[in-house]
C-alpha cells in the first residue's frame, strides 16, 4: 500500500508569517490556486480513502485535491495540527525576539520546547500521531492500494517520527524535523509493506517551483 502525507495549501497565516496551530485559518487564494495545480498533476492517481485534518485549512485541500474521486473524505481529531496554545496567531519575529517563550527552540532544538500556556507538547503531539498510524492506516494494508492524508507541517512530521521509529532508528526528538518541513501542499510518499513503511519521498511537489524557496520559510534556513 502506498501512503501520500499532504500539507494543507498556503493562508494567509502563512503568508504573514503567524504562528498557526490548532486555531482555524482557511486557506488563502494563493493556496487553492496552488491546490488546483496539484489536483490537475495528480489526477491520474488513484486513492482508496483521504483522510483529513477537521481544520478547514486541510479539509479544503483535502476537497480540491479529492476532485472527481467517489469517495469519501474522513477527518480525524488525531490529525489536528500542533496547539501551540497562547502563542498561537503571534509573528514569527516576535516569538524568536521573546527571551520568556521557549518557541525560540521549536525548530532548531526541538527536544527544548514547552509549550506556552496552555498548549501541547511535541511528546504529545507524537502520542495521536501513532495512535491514529497504528488504529487506522496499518489495518488498511491489506484492504486498500493507495491512501492520502491531508494535514499539517508540524503532525505531518510526527506521523514521520512513528515511521522513522518503527523502521528501528529510534528517531530522538531532536531529529523531529529531519528531513526538513514539508513547504505547502508538499507530499511524504511511502510504502507499506508487511506492516513496515519504507519511504519513497520525503520532498514531492505536483506544482512547479522556483527553486529559490527556503526549507524553512519561518526561519529562512
Amino acid at each position: 500500500m502506498e501512503l501520500y502525507i499532504v500539507r494543507h495549501g498556503k493562508t494567509e497565516w502563512n503568508k504573514e508569517r503567524r504562528l498557526q496551530g490548532s486555531v482555524d485559518i482557511a486557506l488563502a487564494d494563493e493556496g487553492r490556486a496552488l491546490a488546483e495545480v496539484s489536483s490537475e498533476n495528480m489526477k491520474g492517481i488513484a486513492f482508496d480513502r483521504i483522510y483529513s485534518s477537521p481544520l478547514s485549512r486541510a479539509y479544503e485541500t483535502a476537497r480540491i485535491l479529492r476532485r472527481d474521486r467517489d469517495i469519501p473524505i474522513i477527518t480525524d481529531d488525531r490529525l489536528k495540527e500542533l496547539c501551540f496554545g497562547d502563542a498561537e496567531g503571534r509573528p514569527f519575529p516576535e516569538l524568536y525576539a521573546d527571551d520568556s517563550c521557549c518557541f525560540r527552540y521549536f525548530f532548531d532544538q526541538p527536544e527544548r520546547y514547552r509549550p506556552l500556556g496552555h498548549g501541547e507538547s511535541l511528546e504529545e503531539l507524537c502520542d495521536r500521531a501513532a495512535a491514529f498510524m497504528q488504529e487506522i492506516i496499518l489495518p488498511l494494508e491489506d484492504s486498500c492500494t493507495r491512501v492520502m492524508i491531508v494535514a499539517h507541517g508540524a503532525i505531518n512530521k510526527g506521523l514521520m517520527m512513528y515511521v522513522k521509529n518503527q523502521n528501528g532508528r529510534q528517531q530522538a526528538m531532536k531529529d523531529f524535523w529531519s528531513g526538513g518541513l514539508q513547504r505547502n501542499l508538499g507530499v511524504i510518499q511511502l510504502e507499506l509493506q508487511s506492516q513496515q513503511f519504507r519511504i519513497i519521498d520525503e520532498n514531492r511537489v505536483f506544482y512547479p517551483t522556483s527553486g529559490s524557496e527556503t526549507v524553512n520559510p519561518y526561519t529562512n534556513k
